[in-house]
């Protein structure tokens, strides 16, 4: 029988890439760890993970099951929540922007999980450019803003608070030469045909990044399509640099996309909350914004 146990180890080596970092993770031998992953894989009559060096990769029906993983730890942590001490009931609505990559890579399981606790706050959704909604939330026309933190222009206007930093690592097909290594240098990636992502500024920070560490991409290509991206990389014509929150190992024809770390230093995709200055917030808002910060960091 499945037991939430494996389920949970399944998710740290799943996040790590690797046996022994999960287990430190979890504070348990490697040992429990590759057992309770074999169990699980025997229980599901599947292979989750593929050896690779320096660590293990997930196959197309261990990224199909993490899916699953990921509710069914939701579902159990939200049992636990309904049967300790129940906070009172609140309404009221929340006006909240929302940015490309924030809606489409990490709201709305959060958002799901909060209004199953909080069934009577409501909530106006719009998505627009980091742009678009400073702006919005200068003009008072939203409350608070799920974005990308980290590309705020105006620090100073806006309050924030980081929920997750995502770090950054190169996306390489498995049959790229640069598999063979554990880390990879910009110099390195500077060599390769590179495409940039163009979503949500993210070609904006990587010159930034890039300009630091004082190389140069050779770009043959800039997309908005995250699957164009995918496949372009799988299929071995060009590599990138992209954050892990939107990693997804398989292209829609197919191809596996693997991930190396930076040896230089490039900042990591920063995901969160902002609002305006002198804004106070509800026991709507405040609600949500606490649940935000615990659910993140569970």
């Amino acid at each position: 029988m499945l037991s939430l146990r494996q389920v949970r180890y399944f998710i740290a080596v799943a996040d790590t890439e690797k046996v022994s970092a999960a287990a430190t993770q979890l504070g348990i031998s490697q040992s429990a760890v590759t057992l309770a992953i074999k169990d699980l894989e025997a229980t599901l009559g599947v292979t989750l993970f593929t050896r690779r060096s320096g660590g293990v990769s997930l196959t197309q029906e261990g990224q199909n099951f993490r899916t699953h993983a990921e509710n069914i730890e939701f579902v159990v942590d939200d049992a636990v929540a309904s049967m300790q001490q129940k906070m009172p009931d609140l309404s009221g609505k929340i006006r909240l922007g929302v940015t490309y990559t924030a809606s489409g890579y990490a709201f709305f399981p959060l958002l799901s999980r909060f209004q199953r606790r909080n069934p009577s706050i409501d909530f106006d959704l719009v998505e627009a450019s980091r742009e678009e909604l400073e702006t919005m939330l200068a003009r008072e026309e939203i409350d608070i803003a799920f974005m990308l933190v980290s590309n705020l222009s105006s620090p100073d206007r806006f309050h924030s608070k980081v929920l997750k930093k995502s770090p950054r690592r190169l996306w390489l097909a498995n049959t790229h030469p640069l598999i063979r290594q554990e880390t990879v240098s910009m110099a390195e990636v500077a060599a390769e045909p590179y495409v940039f992502f163009k979503v949500d500024e993210s070609d904006k920070a990587g010159r930034r990044y890039w300009q630091d560490t004082g190389h140069e991409p050779n770009v043959v290509f800039e997309t908005g399509s995250l699957e164009a991206v995918r496949s372009m990389v799988a299929t071995g014509h060009a590599v990138t640099i992209l954050s892990d929150l939107v990693y997804r190992p398989w292209s829609l024809d197919g191809g596996r996309v693997e991930r190396r770390p930076i040896s230089d230093t490039v900042p990591s995709m920063d995901v969160g909350i902002a609002w305006r200055h002198g804004y106070r917030f509800g026991p709507a808002e405040s609600r949500f914004r606490d649940f935000l910060i615990a659910a993140i960091d569970e």
